[in-house]
């Protein structure tokens, strides 16, 4: 297989999981769970126009979390110094005590990165991805590359889901329901659209961010201060939802901008298409013994 495989490649755990169309419905439940940090949130808002630019925000994190995934080695790194470079110029202030800091403080984007790889592997496992334990804290372990490529040490970020689990155990005394993040929570029930596209919000839209919100952890409904159904509820909805949406032949789903899995599939040839199948061939030699980086053998 010629060409660069990039930073994970298609023998990892991030390669197969990524290409999941619940991945979309992951990155909401992120931007739920993001929005209870109230320096991270507070970051956000004063350095952009959320409610204006929310779906450009959703459009462009897609766009780095694909590349990373599917670009080459230097198409990633490059991106990494693209949204280093962004944050070391930006700040937000703390309205209670005046101190101004930096967004790219360490805390905050390892709070960042904890949430959506929390997200991603939680959604997709819930829905009927076939994600096995051990194949699960690969995927942990391979996502510390991703935290490099924003600015953190490796060594300081969770590598295993016993380790998400203990930062999370850690952090969550941190956590409220600010004015911001009740905006975002208003947002993401309610986002504006144009008149002839309420009826589709409503539709569809409305059903997406339910499903996030459900698959919340139950301290996040606390704060939110919203119930949520009960979560054999939410576990069935997830899993016909990605039911019906994996049933969607991938090569009609890949085309949607922006394409990042048809040209990685374009480089590398066709044994790089991503597929569900391959994790659950190699499940069992991952359960039998640990695989260095999360890679997947076989």
């Amino acid at each position: 297989m010629a060409g660069d495989p990039g930073v994970f490649g298609p023998r990892s755990v991030t390669w197969q999981m990524h290409s999941d169309p619940m991945m979309w419905i992951a990155g909401v439940r992120a931007l739920y769970l993001q929005a209870l940090h109230p320096r991270a949130v507070r970051g956000v808002f004063q350095n952009s126009d959320f409610r204006r630019d929310a779906w450009g925000r959703l459009m462009r994190t897609a766009h780095f979390v694909g590349t990373l995934s599917y670009g080459t080695t230097d198409a990633a790194e490059q991106a990494g110094a693209t949204v280093r470079r962004i944050h070391r110029r930006l700040s937000a202030t703390d309205p209670a005590t005046g101190e101004r800091y930096g967004i790219d403080e360490p805390d905050l984007l390892l709070w960042v990165h904890c949430a959506e790889v929390d997200s991603y592997l939680h959604v997709l496992r819930r829905s009927g991805y076939p994600v096995s334990d051990a194949q699960a804290d690969a995927y942990v372990h391979e996502q510390r590359e991703s935290a490099r490529l924003v600015g953190l040490d490796p060594a300081g970020v969770p590598g295993s889901r016993a380790t998400l689990a203990a930062y999370f155990a850690r952090v969550r005394p941190e956590l409220a329901l600010t004015p911001e993040a009740r905006e975002v929570d208003d947002f993401l029930r309610r986002p504006p659209a144009p008149a002839p596209l309420v009826p589709a919000r409503a539709l569809l839209w409305h059903r997406v961010a339910r499903l996030a919100y459900g698959a919340l952890p139950a301290y996040a409904h606390e704060l939110y201060g919203r119930p949520a159904p009960p979560p054999a509820t939410v576990t069935r909805r997830l899993r016909a939802t990605g039911h019906l949406l994996r049933a969607i032949p991938p090569t009609v789903r890949w085309q949607l901008p922006p394409r990042h899995i048809l040209r990685a599939v374009a480089r590398l040839g066709p044994g790089a298409r991503p597929a569900p199948y391959k994790l659950r061939r190699s499940a069992a030699i991952l359960d039998g013994q640990e695989a260095p980086q999360g890679e997947l053998r076989g």
